[in-house]
């Protein structure tokens, strides 16, 4: 075997830069490359984003519809405990803080005052004597008046 030649002291790390130097062009990406890649990505959030609006807002008509659901069996304990509804005046705050003459309250029936809130940021609505049962809740959904359609249509527990 013959060894190799003998180039002096410099030449093998030339040719080992200029590979280096190859090879690091090779792994970026270019301009046009990133740029056609963002457009992909705008093109499907343009499709998908109406999707997921649409589900959000169907999301809260449900959360609404559970969250009455569970506001008139909390009702129901509090007749239980002080042998009526609250009244109209009182409210469905009284699940929350003490009205001044019920002696018999064991609550909070609640543990948070916003469990009164619907899920757009308005006070679900309470009747006593409902018109259609012992009490109304209701929410107006997301307009806030009665009547509407999709997300606007009101929720009721009748």
């Amino acid at each position: 075997m013959k060894a190799p030649p003998d180039r002096g002291p410099g030449a093998g790390g030339a040719v080992r830069r200029r590979k280096i130097r190859r090879k690091a062009r090779r792994n970026g990406f270019t301009l046009v490359e990133l740029l056609v890649v963002l457009v992909i990505l705008g093109l499907i959030a343009g499709f998908a984003a109406p999707r997921v609006m649409q589900y959000l807002g169907s999301a809260k008509t449900d959360a609404a519809k559970i969250q009455i659901e569970k506001l008139a069996a909390v009702l129901d304990l509090y007749r239980l405990d002080v042998g009526s509804y609250p009244s109209e005046q009182e409210g469905l705050s009284a699940l929350v803080e003490q009205p001044a003459d019920t002696a018999t309250w064991n609550g909070p029936y609640l543990r948070r005052a916003d469990s009164i809130i619907d899920p757009w940021g308005g006070p679900y609505g309470y009747r006593q004597p409902g018109t259609n049962g012992a009490f109304d809740l209701y929410s107006l959904g997301a307009d806030g008046q009665e009547g509407g359609e999709d997300e606007e249509e009101d929720i009721t527990s009748w």
